[in-house]
């Protein structure tokens, strides 16, 4: 990666731990495909857990700054074959979902780097000379700028209740209690503050025992996802 070497570890790092976190929950979704019956859908976490692993420690490694090590041509080449089987493998799930959708274009983007990395230097820029398109190098910045937005917006809390074993939401005056003091939540339901009483607008999943990191937890797979997309931005304007 060129550009500042601080900027390059930094996203080492993030995508380095983002790769981690894909890891275990890939160890977590075979754990319990193991105990329980195999579904589709267990399935396809295994697989988009797999595949996030891959782009998180394939961006850690391409990330690594310039000035520290310069990979042979042979390096890129190899990245491109990998990820391209990787897209073809994505192919066919990403007629199905939009995230998916997501995970094939995160995969070509990473065969359209390595491709500009691996093209010979041009003798006009020097030696060091990262290749790609402005075309498509615009835009994937347009599309990952949208997508880190969109998913930044995700992860922002909502203002919310939740209902108390006495019937209405904690820190309810009154005049937010139906008749009688219930407003139709049982405990662990989520309200939304000035929801009408009576309504759950929410419910908060039922988890069982404690979740583990190895669990797939939303929000620290949006977090990974998010942290993906902010690393290819910067890995972008690096071509």
């Amino acid at each position: 990666m060129h550009g500042p070497a601080t900027a390059g570890w930094l996203v080492v790092a993030l995508c380095a731990a983002a790769g981690t976190y894909c890891l275990l929950r890939l160890r977590g979704a075979a754990g319990a495909r193991r105990g329980r019956a195999q579904g589709s859908a267990r399935g396809t976490t295994e697989g988009m857990a797999g595949g996030e692993a891959l782009m998180g420690f394939g961006m850690a490694a391409m990330a690594v700054p310039a000035a520290v090590v310069t990979p042979p041509r042979w390096v890129w080449l190899v990245y491109v074959a990998v990820f391209g089987v990787a897209a073809l493998r994505a192919l066919g799930p990403a007629r199905r979902t939009s995230h998916h959708l997501h995970h094939l274009v995160g995969m070509l983007a990473m065969v359209y780097m390595a491709g500009a990395m691996a093209l010979p230097p041009d003798g006009t820029h020097g030696a060091h000379s990262a290749g790609g398109t402005p075309l498509a190098t615009g835009v994937l910045l347009i599309y990952y700028a949208g997508y880190v937005l969109w998913t930044g917006a995700r992860l922002l809390p909502l203002q919310t209740v939740t209902a108390t074993e006495g019937g209405g939401p904690a820190g309810a005056g009154a005049a937010d209690r139906a008749p009688g003091g219930v407003v139709g939540g049982a405990p662990g339901d989520v309200l939304m503050a000035g929801a009408p009483a009576g309504v759950v607008t929410d419910t908060a999943p039922d988890t069982g025992a404690a979740t583990g990191l190895c669990e797939d937890r939303p929000e620290l797979t949006l977090a990974c996802r998010l942290s993906m997309g902010i690393a290819m931005l910067a890995m972008l304007l690096t071509l």
